[in-house]
């Protein structure tokens, strides 16, 4: 199997894991209460190193909250995350906030305001 299937393969059993974790077993009202989505997980190549990003819904004020929150939380989580898979080394967990999806819809919105001013002149 080469290096990067099994990152592949590690990438994507930690991106389920992660997700149920911080849907089902987190008691922080703040993570409970706001939909996370987990949009993208970048591994180091000796699986030691792994960033997070993450996505919500909320407004700018409370996605920083909810990442500090995530941040502060992230031993309990890879603590969970060593109880649920079988891997030689969990790894160290640093959460990010995902801002692609917000840099493609303001990208969709310049978009539409060039369609319109075609479509006026």
């Amino acid at each position: 199997m080469s290096q990067s299937r099994r990152v592949q393969k590690v990438s994507s059993l930690l991106k389920k894991e992660i997700s149920l974790i911080l849907n089902n077993d987190l008691e922080d009202k703040l993570i409970s209460e706001n939909f996370i989505t987990i949009t993208n997980i970048e591994i180091s190549a000796d699986l030691y190193y792994c960033k997070v990003y993450v996505s919500c819904s909320a407004n700018d004020d409370i996605k920083y909250q909810i990442l500090e929150s995530l941040n502060n939380l992230k031993r309990l989580i890879r603590h969970k995350l060593s109880q649920r898979i079988e891997i030689r080394r969990t790894p160290e967990l640093n959460f990010k906030i995902d801002k692609a999806l917000e840099k493609e819809i303001s990208l969709l919105k310049v978009l539409d305001q060039l369609k319109d001013q075609n479509k006026k002149s």
